[in-house]
């Protein structure tokens, strides 16, 4: 009886460990989103890792907004910025820019819709805020 039940169970054990549907791959604009956001990020550990270098200080911000159109201008100026050559997670983060710019102005340029030109609002960290229910009858 044993040897009947032994290949029943290793097939259950193969079929149970197969995924049953396969994951979707990243779109561009999810590739795009999700890069903006680790630059995003990485920007802000930057600043927050490295205040005593000078340099940190005179970096382009980069509160990234994949939806408004000024991104593009603030991502070049990032890349073109002389300040901190010497600095490994400059160069790092200099690097995740280069790909993002190229993604959008190359590969996923279809892809993207523009919702705003708004540059002063790449300036400064984009705020989460919650409005509570109004409580009041």
């Amino acid at each position: 009886m044993t040897a009947q039940v032994f290949p029943l169970l290793l097939l259950l054990l193969l079929l149970a460990g197969l995924p049953t549907t396969r994951p979707t791959p990243p779109t561009c604009y999810s590739r795009m989103l999700a890069l903006s956001r680790e630059i995003t990020s990485d920007f802000q550990s930057l600043q927050a890792t490295e205040p005593s270098e000078a340099c940190v200080r005179y970096l382009p911000r980069l509160y990234l907004d994949i939806h408004n159109y000024c991104v593009l201008a603030k991502l070049r100026d990032f890349v073109a910025s002389p300040h901190c050559w010497k600095l490994a997670q400059v160069d790092a983060l200099k690097d995740k820019v280069r790909k993002l710019y190229t993604i959008m102005n190359s590969f996923c340029r279809r892809d993207l819709v523009f919702l705003t030109d708004d540059c002063n609002a790449l300036e400064y960290p984009v705020l989460v805020t919650t409005v509570l229910p109004d409580h009041q009858s």
